[in-house]
């Protein structure tokens, strides 16, 4: 059973708000990596099928499949890269609470894949967003 990541996306609202500033900010042949300050104990374990899942403004509204794991840097400057594919998969809108870092996110607890970022879902993310907000689905 794979595992997963979970991190609060900081700074964009929505996928699109993710995907523009991914454009903007990308370098030429260079891999998509998230930075964090600890490496995960879980490593080979999430290189194993396991994905990042974002969380926008309280709900899971994304994921990324983590292609790699590497520590880098020495002594304070010692970082962990995380590679993620460049396809960023929608998922059904999940609550999730506000906390820092990032955590473990086990395979029963995922939600449901919508569609690839980009394409049309059969119900659109926005409004499925709303659906869970007000308890409806």
């Amino acid at each position: 059973m794979a595992l997963h990541l979970i991190k609060l996306c900081v700074g964009c609202d929505t996928v699109e708000e993710l995907l523009e500033w991914r454009e903007a900010s990308r370098v030429a042949g260079q891999p998509w990596i998230l930075r964090t300050r600890q490496t995960p104990k879980r490593a080979a374990e999430l290189v194993e099928g396991g994905s990042l899942y974002r969380v926008y403004k309280g709900f899971i509204l994304s994921r990324q499949p983590i292609l790699a794991v590497n520590t880098v840097g020495e002594g304070p400057a010692r970082r962990c890269e995380v590679t993620l594919d460049d396809r960023v998969v929608l998922t059904a809108p999940t609550p999730r609470r506000p906390f820092q870092g990032w955590r473990y996110l086990d395979a029963a607890d995922t939600p449901d894949d919508f569609a690839p970022a980009g394409e049309k879902a059969a119900l659109p993310q926005a409004f499925a967003r709303r659906l869970r907000e007000i308890g409806a689905w």
